[in-house]
């Protein structure tokens, strides 16, 4: 039996908190006496886990720090339950967290609609070049030079992790008529109903058109786009990521670009997006010199995490979170609580 709190008010410390943040889990408590959250800016990290002190919970999002080290400060200041504003949890160390008695939520499901649409955002918008011809216009000119692009009815879509994003996705690119190839330790009937042929994900790279990434972040898929599987990609590939940044090597996709073995790239997360994202960085110098360089490529576009970015999807997260806040407080109602895998 997990401790609670006894029904009484829950103190949590929201960490990276942004204004959509501050509306959504205000509006989400409905003014329920029983959870207190101090809004705080800072993402958490070594620096600013101090800032949870006297607090019962912290509320925490993609890029906050959630290591032992910080996990450690966090348990001594009397933290005891961390609530994932995110599905994934890879920034989390789990084994700590259970060493050091803090239970860990996340909100498994908010829209996959949100992610998969954005996807197809992406490749629509490198494919048709939407993104140059745009700034052309604007300045006045209207030649089609350098803005063709293709037909995606009749090419292959390789689809790498097929949950319930990864579904939502292949019944888009089915939509238009694509062919499908997926990738996934665990097929889905679903995906399976549309056509989809399962293969490895090697022969994904080699017979893929574009290809669109939904893996979790894990041991096995850390940059699972690396040298060599960009060796074995159709020239001309494009690849767009929408799940977490180091599924990607970031030096050997830039590569791929530089030999044209990679025809476009579509980014919503990068592996050391930390210190970069979620901020309005446009009056500082980005000192990332990997980021930099992405940003000088024509057939290139990033955008800053926001796929997950809909009305709907913020409000599920904001739900999603407070119910298990009061799950932790009063032990009843079911959390969303992910733990360390047994050895």
């Amino acid at each position: 039996m997990h401790p609670t709190l006894e029904g009484r008010l829950v103190d949590v410390a929201v960490f990276s908190t942004k204004n959509h943040d501050r509306q959504s889990l205000t509006t989400a408590c409905r003014g329920d006496d029983r959870i207190t959250l101090h809004f705080l800016e800072a993402r958490l990290t070594p620096e600013t886990a101090a800032l949870a002190a006297g607090h019962d919970a912290v509320c925490v999002f993609v890029n906050d720090d959630l290591s032992a080290g910080v996990l450690r400060t966090l348990a001594a200041s009397g933290v005891r339950f961390a609530a994932l504003r995110s599905a994934g949890y890879n920034h989390v160390d789990l084994q700590a967290a259970a060493a050091e008695g803090i239970r860990v939520a996340r909100v498994p499901a908010y829209s996959p609609y949100a992610v998969a649409e954005h996807a197809f955002g992406l490749i629509l918008t490198l494919n048709r070049r939407i993104h140059r011809a745009h700034n052309r216009v604007r300045e006045g000119n209207f030649s089609l030079d350098g803005l063709m692009g293709f037909d995606l009815h009749g090419k292959t879509m390789g689809i790498v992790g097929t949950g319930t994003i990864g579904a939502v996705f292949a019944r888009i690119a089915a939509g238009l008529g694509m062919r499908l190839l997926a990738s996934d330790p665990r097929p889905n009937s679903v995906v399976q109903d549309l056509g989809a042929q399962y293969v490895d994900l090697d022969e994904l790279l080699a017979r893929s058109d574009v290809i669109s990434l939904f893996a979790p972040l894990t041991e096995a898929t850390h940059h699972m786009i690396d040298t060599a599987a960009v060796e074995r990609m159709k020239p001309g590939v494009m690849l767009v990521n929408t799940s977490r940044g180091a599924l990607i090597d970031t030096r050997a996709v830039i590569d791929g670009l530089k030999s044209e073995r990679i025809g476009a790239l579509g980014l919503d997360v990068y592996e050391e997006e930390g210190p970069l994202f979620f901020e309005d960085r446009s009056a500082a110098v980005i000192a990332d010199d990997v980021f930099s360089r992405l940003l000088t490529f024509p057939n290139v576009i990033i955008t800053g995490h926001q796929a997950f970015f809909t009305a709907e999807a913020v409000d599920h997260i904001a739900e999603t979170t407070v119910r298990n806040l009061l799950g932790f407080a009063t032990g009843e109602g079911h959390v969303e609580e992910v733990r360390a895998a047994v050895p």
